[in-house]
């Protein structure tokens, strides 16, 4: 008698006779073989959809344990909780992909690492809730933190494959605002490398305008302030530039520039504005210090201009020369320096492009330095 064909099961043998396919009909509770075959795929899809819901749920009770309990130490991220638990620090190592061609870290990954610190500080500290540390009663009131200024000083650049230490705390800011600062060094000789501060504000997701600290928030945060002296220099403000020497246009987002916020992420913005730095510079120098100060948002539709001019009395001279050069050079004038010991400077602006009202985006600073041959 012929044999009729079952799905495997660890209880049902491919090869079993009519009799046995008779029985199991009648465990399945089917009137004939064709019955019972769509009854299997209806239970191991039953099944599937159960496993995947139970690995769910499982992350989901993962992701509540992070976002209500603090942790002394995080060893999945190499962080751990600090001065009685309001600092943070974390041991990262600079990998292949976040050095250029002289084996040095990159701004761009110096700015990441700041971020993803600030994040885990406040993931340990059991705040977060959803997106880039937003904690629980932010997420109730629709609240994202947004970033108005970060200063970044850089003695010494990490190395490829260097362990570093950074380290990071929060203080108050005024009525509404919130300060992040880092320090960076080297985790075996303890050197300072670098060292960083920002400013970071509310906003509504919803309505994109900026809100006051709900007092439920503040209770969430103020308990991991630590109160220490404000770097004023971080503070000074950056003048509009009215005339620029230097400019890049027809800088346009790319999807991977978007971030969770739905805009473009702050580290993009430190891009934008090197892309102005003439060549010289680049070549000869380093960047030693970088500030912005974030104006509005800059969404994936829109095109930007990167202006940059030379600030004054900073040590440094110009030569004029009558080439021009790769359509960044407006008025045939190049700085140079001309001693080791001094530096250059320069001052930046991000703003839209093809509108009939130009915007700004980001303010800028930055300072360089002779490299060292």
């Amino acid at each position: 008698m012929t044999s009729v064909y079952s799905p495997s099961f660890s209880s049902i043998n491919a090869s079993s006779s009519l009799a046995s396919n008779k029985s199991l009909n009648l465990k399945f509770g089917c009137k004939n073989n064709n019955e019972m075959v769509m009854k299997k795929k209806q239970f191991r899809l039953t099944t599937s959809s159960m496993k995947i819901e139970v690995a769910n749920a499982k992350r989901q009770n993962n992701n509540d344990i992070l976002t209500i309990k603090r942790q002394v130490a995080d060893r999945y991220r190499q962080g751990t909780a600090v001065q009685g638990g309001v600092g943070y620090k974390q041991t990262v190592v600079v990998r292949s992909s976040e050095v250029g061609a002289d084996k040095n870290a990159t701004i761009e990954c110096i700015l990441n690492l700041l971020q993803e610190t600030a994040i885990n500080h406040l993931r340990t500290s059991g705040l977060v809730g959803d997106g880039f540390g937003v904690t629980p009663g932010m997420l109730k009131n629709d609240l994202i933190w947004i970033v108005t200024k970060l200063s970044v000083e850089i003695d010494s650049y990490p190395t490829w494959d260097e362990v570093l230490e950074v380290d990071t705390w929060l203080r108050p800011s005024g009525k509404n605002g919130v300060q992040k600062d880092w320090t960076i060094k080297n985790l075996v000789t303890g050197q300072i490398l670098g060292r960083a501060t920002s400013n970071w504000m509310m906003m509504n997701e919803k309505t994109r305008r900026l809100s006051k600290i709900p007092e439920e928030v503040k209770a969430e945060i103020s308990p991991f302030f630590l109160e220490r002296k404000e770097d004023e220099s971080a503070q000074k403000k950056i003048e509009k530039l009215a005339n620029a020497i230097y400019i890049n246009k027809n800088l346009k987002p790319k999807r991977s520039d978007i971030d969770m916020n739905h805009h473009v992420n702050n580290v993009k913005y430190a891009n934008w504005m090197l892309e102005a730095i003439p060549e010289t510079i680049l070549e000869e120098c380093q960047l030693s210090s970088i500030t912005l100060e974030f104006r509005r948002e800059c969404g994936i539709s829109e095109t930007i201009q990167s202006l940059c001019q030379p600030d004054k009395n900073d040590g440094a001279s110009e030569i004029k020369f009558k080439k021009y050069e790769g359509g960044n050079i407006l008025n045939g004038y190049l700085p140079y320096l001309l001693e080791d010991n001094h530096h250059r400077s320069f001052t930046h602006l991000l703003q839209t492009e093809g509108h009939t009202k130009i915007e700004e985006i980001v303010r800028g600073r930055t300072t360089w330095t002779r490299r060292n041959i």
